[in-house]
């Protein structure tokens, strides 16, 4: 690749390079979204040509001040669509970096990892957990490859500590979990006497606490303020209004909400009937009036026509169906129009409306297993992560302190 290149070209350039990796037409937008941001920099900066370095710059000006951690999700995906371009303008390629791409751990320290969980399976972890252990191998096998690095014998303390600074990017949490996998891993290859050594003991510590955090959560007064806060007058609003609902007043995951089909509806019913994406449990929701009322009028005047089962589809061809983060990035865009502050204190995604509705609900005094039931929890136990922002209940659990006598500040008998 030249080391310079027109935006446009190079942009137009990574484009076909998605499409030709079977990219989705939505997750396309989103790159496109994010890359009209770098060319508006570049254009007040009078940038004509792009390089690894004003892509460099770009981001340096959208952090700021701030640390990584602590800015949004949404300015996180920039930076990533902003280091596709750079990627491409050294490489002439973008590394695929999408889930079902890690299903496939190639050559011979890919086969042992491969070996590691099927082990794991054994132990009937989840098939989800399955899932991220694939990821982070992914990861880990690609930091090996690009080093060149394909026998176990190469891998040493060295090659763990060059691999843990490349995560430190990456969240407490993720860091943690991707150092941990790892670690069990080494551990097996030492026990099935594939290593001469226990690499594992090497794997650097990261000093992850996980510290309890009390669920986000709005007041009633703030949801209808969220709600009121939607134009109905235009079939996005339409749209908006019917899946904030949908999550607000039912307190549907983000992911259901966006494969939300016509077959979930049961109008002779009154009922709401979906198989929830993460659980897999089947639940029954009535359908209020409110929310039948908003997919009626989204359905008459706001749905494009299309042949695709999903009740909810962008507003412009193509009219594909929605994503989670999109119906974050809606909610926050509505809190922010509320004029409901949240930054620095509480999570403003669909998620924090589940934990609302669960909120309101145990104000109400309605029992945790029927909570539970509303939420599509497989037990209780889930639930009982709410009972913490039940400040009323908890004060009434208080104990009454009792007095302390004053010759226990004279040092005298506490006895006496």
């Amino acid at each position: 690749m030249k080391e310079k290149i027109k935006f446009e070209v190079l942009t137009s350039d990574v484009t076909n390079y998605l499409q030709k990796l079977s990219y989705s037409h939505s997750r396309i937008s989103q790159y496109h979204s994010a890359w009209q941001r770098v060319a508006n920099f570049m254009k007040t900066n009078e940038l004509q040509y792009f390089t690894a370095t004003v892509g460099e710059n770009f981001i340096y000006y959208l952090i700021g001040d701030r640390k990584y951690d602590d800015i949004d999700r949404w300015e996180k995906d920039i930076i990533q669509c902003t280091n596709v371009l750079s990627e491409f303008i050294e490489t002439g390629a973008v590394k695929d970096k999408r889930h079902h791409k890690f299903r496939d751990l190639k050559g011979n320290v890919g086969k042992t990892m491969q070996d590691y969980i099927n082990y794991k399976r054994s132990y009937r972890i989840s098939s989800l957990t399955i899932e991220e252990y694939k990821l982070r191998f992914q990861h880990f096998l690609d930091f090996l490859e690009n080093n060149d690095i394909d026998d176990l014998k190469l891998i040493n303390q060295q090659v763990l500590i060059n691999y843990s600074n490349q995560l430190i990017f990456c969240t407490p949490y993720v860091r943690h979990r991707t150092l941990s996998i790892i670690k069990g891993y080494l551990r097996f290859l030492y026990d099935q006497k594939l290593t001469e050594k226990d690499y594992s003991r090497k794997v650097p510590k990261d000093k992850y606490i996980k510290q309890p955090k009390l669920p986000s959560i709005y007041t009633k007064e703030e949801v209808n303020a969220l709600i009121n806060s939607i134009d109905r007058s235009s079939p996005k609003g339409k749209r908006d209004y019917a899946m904030i609902l949908l999550t607000a007043r039912l307190g549907l995951r983000a992911t259901d909400v966006c494969c939300f089909t016509f077959e979930n509806l049961k109008w002779e019913k009154s009922l709401i009937v979906l198989n929830q994406n993460k659980t897999g449990n089947r639940v029954e929701l009535p359908l209020i009036s409110e929310i039948g009322d908003a997919i009626i009028d989204y359905l008459k005047y706001g749905r494009p026509e299309s042949e695709l089962p999903y009740l909810f589809l962008k507003v412009t061809s193509p009219y594909d169906r929605l994503n989670s983060s999109t119906l974050h990035s809606i909610i926050t865009f509505y809190l922010n129009r509320a004029g409901i502050q949240y930054k620095n204190e509480r999570k403003h995604g669909p998620h924090a409306l589940r934990h609302s509705l669960a909120g309101v609900l145990l104000q109400k005094k309605i029992p945790v297993p029927v909570i539970s039931e509303v939420l599509g929890h497989k037990n209780t136990e889930s639930t009982r992560y709410y009972l913490r922002i039940d400040l009323n209940s908890l004060r009434q659990c208080a104990l009454e302190v009792p007095t302390i006598p004053p010759t226990f500040y004279e040092g005298g008998n506490i006895n006496e």
